[in-house]
């Protein structure tokens, strides 16, 4: 099917269909959904989540501390905000099943830039997936349920159809207790339809916004008169009533209300009795109109602060759900945010070095954590995104304790995934020959960006710290590691080779017994094999070695019985893989003339920096980044 023909298919299945009331009850105890209230519609759209056992993944597990961790796939792109996603479907769920929550605004609460407005257009666009059934020609999409009495009609319909009386607690709009007047008390001459949400129509979705704070005009909300109409109609007319506030388009869907507390408290109210009593008052004097739908607002937390502090605000502040959405405090999901928006642009395929979008999470979380006491924050950083660090650093406390410690507010504050593509953005066209991003450019971009955006002294210098003394000397360890294993032509082999004699010298050192090399016939005993073990552990600093070598040797007999003899590869176990590597690399001297991009003294030489290059090229780098991050790892190298 092409892509017109797929429109034309949708275009049709979102046609109204229209039915008598008899065919409306018929269907009504068929399918449940029929009755369905908004919250019952939207958890429908939203869907069953995916459970996630953390414990059976080491980093989730010391994140949420072994829990079942519940996913949804229709918020499956909103990484490191699973608390508020938890919170805004547990919002529609006890509304569902008619709690307390049916009559209270739900409010997203969050800084600027951290996701609001997306968790927003991703409720209304789910709203979209789910149809409902209202009055032909109701002006405010009425359910049908409200032409019968609960009392009277309640245990017969509950009876013959299956529907609960608390589906009949709606009023009958003005437009519709007219048109039972026109019909002399026949219900059966209205007619139902089937009709689909929609945000471009404003089909049970619309938007709100509080307009001029001088203003005290509700009409925004609750609708007005149309003096267009006055000329056949009475102003107290029903028919003559435009029926064009946000309460009435959204009745039996959503109402999403745009910076809601910055709207005068007078302009509010309506939300107040329209969440509380499924009803609101227009501005003329006629009966009151019905809202079975859901009231989103959300807005920053300085105009929440200023809501919440005023006393006048009580009886508001009771009818409010509030979902907090804080920044991402977790590198590797602020990672998977950056991708996202670079895909969703033109630098989709623009070449990206590794490192920059780690460097770039780094600092923007960095600038959204509480300092902790008695450890550094780059370690607290760490242990958010599910890190261990008990052998690294001894001062690390647990998730859980920095979380304690840091309180409710953490990740309401630092700079906003918005601020950080905008960087990203000028770090990508930083160079006018070529449209691609590296690290380097990343840290001077970002100091200069600090600078300008006159930031108070005191958090200007932390900010910068956070790039002088965290980014960028791990950046130098990173680069350094990549320039050195693209330089070893045979690395894998090399660094096997290594690992696969430890274990043998450490096996026969632990037994006691001489070693004799199969292809030299050179014999090493006790002392000889002790020799050769701290030629490989001195440089990477063990401090025990006796119970260091008993350990890597009862780790590769345990996994020898799984790998039909064989040693397993020397990257198979992170501690003996960092000794390794520091074995490997502990004369870098003989790399300078490879890796260096001035004029060769051999062509031996000059093949081999070729060699050199194609593989950092093979890595994800430009030839131009090649040349610019070597510069800078040798210059960095001289200078530390």
């Amino acid at each position: 099917m092409d892509v017109i023909s797929r429109l034309a298919t949708r275009y049709a299945q979102g046609r109204e269909e229209e039915m008598s009331i008899d065919d409306y009850l018929a269907l009504c105890k068929a399918d449940p959904m029929a009755y369905a209230t908004a919250a019952e519609r939207m958890l429908h759209a939203i869907g069953e989540p995916e459970m996630v056992d953390t414990r059976e993944d080491p980093r989730l597990s010391r994140i949420f501390a072994n829990k079942l961790l519940r996913r949804y796939p229709a918020f499956s792109e909103f990484y490191g905000l699973e608390d508020a996603i938890e919170q805004v479907v547990s919002y529609f769920r006890h509304a569902a099943q008619g709690l307390e929550e049916r009559k209270q605004v739900l409010y997203l609460l969050g800084p600027v830039g951290g996701g609001k407005s997306s968790i927003a257009d991703r409720l209304k666009y789910l709203m979209q997936k789910v149809p409902f059934y209202a009055l032909k020609d109701s002006p405010v999409n009425e359910s049908p349920l409200g032409l019968f009495d609960p009392v009277e009609d309640g245990p017969l319909l509950e009876q013959e159809f299956g529907i609960p009386r608390r589906y009949l607690q709606r009023v009958l709009s003005p437009w519709a207790v007219k048109r039972l007047e026109e019909y002399g008390g026949d219900i059966r001459k209205f007619r139902v339809v089937k009709r689909h949400p929609s945000i471009l129509q404003q089909v049970a979705i619309a938007k709100t916004e509080p307009g001029d704070e001088n203003n005290q005009d509700i009409s925004s909300l609750v609708g007005k008169v149309d003096i267009r109409k006055l000329e056949h109609y009475s102003q107290d007319d029903t028919d003559a009533y435009s029926y064009s506030g946000g309460l009435c388009l959204a009745n039996q869907g959503l109402l999403e209300f745009v910076e809601m507390f910055k709207a005068p408290i007078k302009v509010l109210h309506p939300l107040l009795t329209a969440t509380q009593e499924g009803n609101y008052k227009g501005t003329e004097g006629f009966g009151a109109i019905p809202f079975d739908g859901i009231v989103l607002a959300h807005s920053n937390e300085s105009e929440w602060m200023a809501f919440r502090n005023n006393r006048n605000n009580e009886a508001f502040l009771d009818r409010i759900y509030i979902v907090k959405v804080p920044y991402c405090l977790r590198v590797s999901e602020e990672v998977r945010i950056y991708e996202k928006l670079i895909r969703e642009s033109s630098l989709g395929k623009a070449v990206c070095a590794p490192g920059t979008l780690k460097m770039m999470a780094r600092f923007s979380v960095l600038t959204r954590l509480k300092e902790p006491e008695n450890s550094s924050i780059f370690s607290k950083m760490e242990v958010y995104d599910g890190k261990s660090l008990k052998d690294t650093d001894p001062r690390a406390k647990s998730y859980q304790e920095y979380r304690d410690y840091a309180g409710v507010d953490e990740g309401m504050n630092g700079i906003s995934t918005r601020f950080a593509f905008k960087i990203l953005s000028r770090v990508f066209n930083y160079d006018s020959s070529e449209v691609a991003a590296n690290p380097v450019h990343l840290m001077y971009v970002l100091e200069r960006q600090i600078q300008r955006e006159q930031f108070p002294a005191e958090l200007e210098q932390k900010y910068t710290g956070y790039i002088k003394e965290y980014l960028s000397p791990r950046y130098a360890e990173f680069i350094g590691k990549e320039i050195q294993t693209a330089y070893l032509e045979s690395y894998s082999e090399y660094g096997q080779n290594i690992f696969d004699r430890y274990v043998t010298y450490a096996d026969y050192w632990i037994q006691d017994s001489e070693y004799r090399d199969t292809d030299t016939g050179e014999v090493f005993d006790r002392s000889a094999l002790n020799a050769e073990l701290e030629k490989i552990e001195k440089p990477a600093g063990i401090a025990n070695p006796k119970d260091f070598r008993n350990e890597i040797v009862n780790f590769v007999l345990r996994a020898r019985a799984n790998n039909q003899g064989k040693n397993p590869k020397w990257t198979s176990y992170e501690k003996m893989r960092a000794i390794v590597e520091k074995k490997m690399f502990s004369n870098t001297e003989e790399l300078l003339p490879v890796i260096s991009f001035n004029a060769k003294a051999s062509a031996e030489d000059a093949r081999k920096h070729e060699d050199f290059v194609s593989r950092m090229v093979e890595k994800g780098y430009t030839p131009k980044q090649v040349r610019l991050l070597c510069e800078w790892y040798l210059r960095v190298r001289k200078s530390s």
